[in-house]
């Protein structure tokens, strides 16, 4: 099934992100996650891809995991520091797996890789995807500013340009002040562009992750979220508790205000998107 006929559908739905295992790890452990997961019912799985596609076999073959359990897989792909023979390989390999949906994405630069002067932005991967088969082309998208750009305007410009390619749909970096997604999406119209946009909510659960990830990507945190994560930084499953009951509070808000899909950042936790659907699931109906 192709994701993007799923967020123009009247349904709503809840979908979450998987990470391939760390160099070493145990394949047989994430797609162990991925039943898990697919036993709370999300509409579908994105699987992210490895620093210069280094763990591009495990992405393909989680995807191709999550599509045998009936569920749509969305698999990550970059292109920074790869080559043309290698994404197209790469495309070959998920589609032989029945993976239909790609997330097209720059990714970050892997001192001494090898790069390809042809791919140096998601835009030209999502052309050369459009060459390789009917892929549903999802994009990333950022409503408080890539952290490489001079600006949110700047942001925008490089956003048009990956629909302009071919992109179906955008998911957004995770935010924490639906205030911030919602002002986002007004600058987006007012700019002439109109694709879905899925946003993105990661319930919080350990403190100095979340420190980490904000100070890399350039996230901001509401104060009266901040002094939730100060209070119970040092109480993991108080936490847990107040990270999983802010992220529905955002669901339900997104929900009352118009948003029928949400990406939920699960870091491989598949209680947290059970929690989140069992406690939300009158809103899902």
């Amino acid at each position: 099934m192709k994701i993007i006929d799923l967020i123009k559908s009247e349904k709503i739905s809840i979908s979450c992100e998987l990470f391939p295992p760390k160099k070493g790890g145990e394949l047989n452990n994430a797609l162990e996650i991925v039943h898990k997961i697919a036993e709370n019912g999300v509409d579908y799985m994105s699987v992210t891809y490895g620093a210069g596609g280094t763990s591009s076999g495990e992405t393909a073959a989680i995807a191709g995991e999550i599509e045998k359990c009936g569920i749509p897989a969305l698999a990550h792909l970059t292109c920074i520091n790869s080559t043309e023979d290698k994404i197209e390989k790469v495309l070959v390999d998920l589609k032989s797996r029945g993976v239909q949906n790609i997330m097209a994405l720059r990714g970050d630069k892997v001192p001494g890789a090898v790069e390809d002067p042809a791919y140096k932005h998601a835009n030209e991967l999502v052309a050369k995807i459009k060459t390789c088969g009917d892929f549903c082309i999802g994009g990333a998208c950022y409503p408080e500013g890539h952290p490489e750009a001079s600006g949110l305007n700047e942001d925008i410009e490089h956003t048009r340009l990956k629909i302009e390619a071919g992109c179906d749909f955008l998911v957004s970096q995770m935010v924490f002040d639906n205030t911030i997604l919602y002002n986002y999406m007004y600058r987006l119209m007012s700019k002439g562009i109109f694709v879905p946009v899925v946003p993105g909510i990661m319930p919080v659960i350990n403190a100095r992750q979340i420190a980490r990830i904000c100070d890399l990507s350039a996230i901001s945190l509401p104060p009266h979220f901040r002094a939730i994560v100060e209070k119970f930084a040092d109480k993991p499953e108080a936490l847990k508790q107040a990270g999983i009951a802010y992220a529905m509070g955002q669901v339900v808000d997104l929900i009352a205000n118009g948003f029928r899909n949400v990406h939920i950042y699960t870091m491989n936790k598949p209680e947290l998107i059970g929690a989140i659907r069992s406690n939300l699931s009158e809103l899902l109906k």
